[in-house]
């Protein structure tokens, strides 16, 4: 039997930087969450512990901070590139790099609010805005060479109060779940598109896909989740043609109508109890058929 080493790769996760950019006294900041790993002639280091084709994850860590300070951080998809094109352009052994980043959102407390401060001429107050989280996953073979790009979110938080079915489905001996035409959906989105190319205007390009996603959930009078999952990821597509594929994951935050007669009241879908677990997870993508294929960019 022959032994041999597979696909494999290294890095530094999740590297938290928070880079605050100062105009006078007004700031701004970018909160990010960077994850690096690196693939390439390697294989020396695992099969005899020569580690001279190794960039130590440590200076990987060091690279993401030096880089947040010569060149901001700007839309996470143009720092990730950024990233990505450095660790394979100046290292010989580096062939591929994989850069995943979370940005977190912060909103800006106005001075009016707080009186007390007595400094009106600054903002440098936030609060943590509680909204989804941003994402992107990069990756890039250096200057010249393949890249994808592909951007999204994660735990984007919507409900239908109504609007919602569910009926139809297959019965068995098992099968307790009544029919429904009128139910609250609910869901937390995680979502995730692939670029055409790696030059966008990245911002626009999120807050668009971003829009046509809730405008999707908010119009579809729904079926199904999986209905509602493809008339959002058909949206973004429609409206986004920088983009070629959607996936999303959505369980469903199940939301049941309490019985309220034991104590002589009628309940008319007016209160439910949100059960966190277990839950229905709902996962599928929306592409266009013209796109090539890039399974390697969502890995």
């Amino acid at each position: 039997m022959a032994i041999v080493l597979g696909p494999n790769r290294y890095g530094k996760a999740e590297t938290r930087v928070v880079r605050v950019t100062k105009d006078g006294g007004t700031h701004r900041i970018k909160d990010v969450n960077v994850s690096v790993s690196l693939s390439g002639d390697m294989d020396v280091v695992h099969l005899t512990g020569d580690n001279a084709p190794v960039l130590p994850t440590d200076t990987q860590k060091n690279t993401v901070f030096a880089f947040a300070k010569k060149y901001n951080v700007g839309e996470i998809e143009e720092f990730a590139l950024l990233l990505a094109r450095h660790f394979v352009d100046s290292q010989p052994t580096v062939h591929h790099a994989r850069v995943e980043i979370e940005e977190y959102s912060w909103d800006r407390i106005p001075v009016e609010d707080n009186p007390h401060l007595g400094l009106r001429d600054e903002q440098h107050s936030f609060v943590r805005n509680g909204s989804e989280t941003r994402t992107c996953l990069v990756h890039s073979d250096g200057t010249g060479g393949e890249e994808s790009v592909v951007s999204g979110l994660k735990d984007l938080v919507v409900l239908n109060s109504t609007g919602s079915e569910f009926h139809g489905y297959i019965k068995d001996e098992y099968t307790t779940l009544e029919e429904t035409d009128d139910r609250i959906l609910a869901t937390a989105v995680t979502a995730q598109w692939r670029h055409r190319g790696t030059s966008s205007d990245w911002g626009r390009s999120y807050r668009r896909a971003r829009t046509c996603l809730l405008e999707a959930f908010a119009e579809t009078h729904s079926l199904s989740l999986q209905q509602t999952l493809y008339q959002m990821g058909r949206r973004v597509l429609n409206d986004r043609r920088e983009i070629c594929e959607v996936r999303m994951a959505m369980p469903n935050k199940h939301h049941f109508v309490v019985d309220l007669s034991p104590f002589g009241l009628d309940n008319p879908n007016e209160v439910f109890f949100a059960a966190d677990r277990p839950y229905g997870l709902i996962e599928g993508s929306v592409l266009d058929d013209d796109a090539p294929r890039s399974p390697s960019a969502w890995k």
